[in-house]
């Protein structure tokens, strides 16, 4: 095989290893997190746990309509794909490390931006969106 088909499958395996750990760390810290919060009735922090003090207010989210179970699955999955990416881009990216740092941080908030937005869109044709 070629040393490019060699990175290929090196990125890969490497992507779908960490995604997977990641994915599984988040959702076996959150629904701890997310029973107790429910316990408490508190769904400020509710909202400052998922990390959704952005697009709650943007969107005008309802939490009491919101399925949190689902939402936090998805916001699992949206963040574990950000982390392993913004990594894996990082890791085979043959430069220095201030410009390396500078790509993670634009990749980085440049996928936190569009997911969410895409997160909260999807979230609103859902209906969960509040009564006006």
């Amino acid at each position: 095989m070629s040393e490019f088909t060699l990175t290929l499958i090196w990125g890969a395996v490497l992507f779908v290893l960490i995604f997977l750990v990641n994915y599984f760390w988040v959702l076996k810290r959150g629904y701890k997190n997310i029973s107790k919060a429910k316990k408490k009735k508190k769904a400020k922090k509710l909202e400052d746990f998922i990390g959704f003090s952005l697009i709650v207010p943007k969107f005008k989210l309802d939490i009491n309509k919101m399925n949190l179970n689902y939402v936090f699955v998805l916001s699992s999955l949206i963040n574990a794909f950000i982390i392993s990416l913004v990594f894996v881009v990082i890791y085979s990216v043959p430069w220095d490390l201030p410009f390396q740092i500078l790509l993670g941080f634009v990749l980085l908030f440049g996928l936190i931006y569009a997911l969410y937005e895409l997160l909260g869109r999807h979230l609103v044709k859902k209906g969960w969106k509040k009564d006006e």
